[in-house]
């Protein structure tokens, strides 16, 4: 059976390997990624595939590029089957978006957020819809920052990552609380993969990832296997978090429905608060 799938964050590694295996499988694909070239060079990868390949540049840190995505996706879509959420940079300097947001937290989070809610009446029209949010659910470091979210004071790359994380962990237990009816939400932790784009980072500091990845990294291959199975056949649960092939005890810290209910009325309020 043919499916509709959005992928965000679907030019660089697992989001693009995951594309392009959809592809061969037969689904139509809405890859989302900011690159231009190299959605070009996803489409040529696509070959004979490309028809049903649809490329959507967008700068998801910015909550009016998501929008506009949504808005997009909706208008040639009738409904979309899967939601595939792997867009995340690592950013070693703080970065501020044009609409005021810290830029990890715009991309990795808010992002998802936006994508996941707008997509609703979309995903409400398939049969058995999901969403499978790629990030680090079962860790348990790193925390929402309620007084300073957006990290003005004492920005890192490791906190501001952890901190984005936990969002996501959260996101995923407000969604299936207000959509696990109708449709499921997956998260995923692959472990540590030989992907995504390092040329952000210092020379060091990309040769030093580099060199752990040959040693430690799963390949990209073996990390995405198991988001087909959620895709061709999504869990019954309306929430589930598998950290590397282990289902999670929903009752973590990390996914407690106090702090994402918490979450979900800070974010409304600081996407209303945009300029």
């Amino acid at each position: 059976m043919s499916r509709t799938i959005v992928v965000s964050g679907a030019t660089d590694g697992m989001g693009r390997a995951f594309a392009l295996e959809r592809l061969v499988r037969g689904d139509r694909v809405v890859a989302i990624g900011s690159n231009p070239a190299k959605g070009d060079l996803l489409q040529a990868a696509a070959g004979s595939d490309v028809d049903r390949l649809h490329f959507l540049r967008a700068d998801l840190s910015s909550v009016a590029e998501v929008e506009r995505v949504v808005g997009e996706i909706a208008g040639s879509h009738r409904a979309v089957d899967a939601l595939l959420l792997f867009a995340n940079r690592t950013l070693p300097k703080r970065r501020q978006t044009a609409e005021g947001f810290e830029h990890t937290f715009a991309l990795y989070y808010l992002s998802r957020y936006l994508l996941s809610h707008g997509l609703v009446p979309l995903l409400e029209r398939s049969v058995r819809p999901v969403i499978v949010s790629v990030a680090g659910v079962g860790v348990t470091k790193g925390a929402i920052d309620w007084a300073d979210p957006q990290l003005t004071h004492g920005y890192s790359m490791v906190g501001a990552q952890l901190q984005a994380g936990r969002a996501n962990d959260l996101l995923g237990v407000s969604f299936a609380e207000q959509h696990g009816g109708e449709i499921r939400f997956v998260l995923y932790h692959p472990g540590f993969t030989k992907s995504g784009d390092l040329s952000p980072l210092n020379f060091l500091a990309r040769n030093v990832i580099r060199s752990l990845a040959a040693i430690a990294a799963r390949p990209v291959s073996a990390s995405i296997r198991p988001i087909h199975d959620f895709v061709d056949a999504p869990p019954t649960q309306p929430l589930s978090a598998i950290d590397r092939g282990r289902s999670l005890d929903l009752s973590l810290p990390t996914l407690d429905q106090g702090a994402a209910r918490r979450l979900a009325e800070l974010t409304a309020d600081l996407l209303a608060a945009r300029p």
